[in-house]
């Protein structure tokens, strides 16, 4: 990789609102909380971290023409990053609607996202992201990409590393054809159950994975280890236990940006899976999805970090 690497990324960036329960959660019930609008996105966030960790970035996304889209336009634009989204004109923008309890643990979330589907396999065939693509040194997506747009990016990206984002154990299964193509897939324990199609651990579930196509990814599981993998062997970290839970919606994407980003600079998997849990712990730590930090910050966290553990 060059000193100053340049990724480009292509998925979601839309509208989140996360609703917080401020007391115990009662199903099927009127529940007091408050109600935060922020603009999030699993490919967005991850790439947000990566800024933040000193990479150049470029995202494509899709959106509607509606207030919403300027609010996005604005996210991109503030964080750093190059906008080569498409606008339409005529549609509604993305959003994703999450509940949680007042422990920050998920309850339910709501995509509304058709529009990934509708506009992203037609976009990728354009010549910009044709010419995107060549000007970058890698490339992440994320799997709200439908798998006909996917296909043509890995096709599209040579010899680049390609990253990968399962966002949910139903859109997970879009990357399932393509597995053997990905550099690295970032997965929770239950879309890793939706790709083998039952519910190992540890090795077991690597091994799965492997016979599946994949060559190298990163398990989470909560405030349980996380699980990697690549050529030279099946690893384990314990997540450092965070000062505080504000919100952890949006931890698995730090981890994915920082991560991406060490690995970007050259660091081997072990390397970067600690700055991606430091990332994360951050991310638990505050109420936004990206946190900010400074150097000295996320060199506290990473001393937290324990490291890693061989899996036999």
């Amino acid at each position: 990789m060059p000193t100053s690497p340049t990724i480009l990324a292509l998925g979601g960036a839309h509208i989140d609102r996360r609703g917080q329960v401020s007391g115990i959660y009662v199903p099927a019930a009127s529940n007091p909380g408050i109600m935060r609008e922020d603009v999030g996105g699993v490919v967005f966030n991850a790439l947000r971290s990566v800024v933040k960790r000193g990479v150049s970035a470029s995202l494509i996304s899709v959106r509607g023409g509606d207030a919403a889209a300027d609010t996005v336009a604005s996210a991109i634009d503030n964080a750093g990053i190059t906008d080569l989204s498409v606008v339409f004109l005529d549609r509604t923008t993305p959003s994703y609607t999450a509940l949680i309890d007042a422990e920050g643990e998920l309850i339910v979330g709501l995509a509304d996202m058709a529009l990934y589907d509708l506009a992203f396999p037609k976009q990728i065939r354009r010549a910009k992201v044709r010419e995107a693509i060549a000007a970058a040194d890698a490339i992440m997506c994320d799997a709200n990409l439908p798998t006909a747009a996917l296909e043509r990016l890995l096709a599209l990206a040579g010899g680049r590393p390609v990253f990968a984002i399962a966002v949910s154990p139903a859109k997970v299964v879009r990357l399932a054809p393509l597995l053997d193509r990905l550099s690295l897939l970032f997965m929770n324990r239950r879309e890793a159950a939706a790709l083998v199609g039952a519910e190992p651990s540890g090795k077991t579930l690597v091994d799965a994975l492997r016979r599946a196509g994949l060559n190298a990814g990163v398990v989470t599981s909560g405030s349980a280890p996380v699980l990697g993998f690549d050529d030279t062997g099946i690893f384990e970290i314990d997540p450092p236990a965070p000062r505080k839970v504000a919100d952890v919606t949006g931890a698995g994407d730090a981890l994915t940006g920082a991560t991406v980003a060490a690995l970007l600079r050259g660091l081997p998997l072990r390397a970067a899976l600690r700055e991606g849990l430091a990332a994360a712990m951050l991310a638990i730590e505050s109420p936004q999805a990206v946190p900010s930090f400074t150097i000295t910050t996320f060199t506290q966290a990473l001393a937290l970090v324990p490291e890693p553990r061989e899996v036999a």
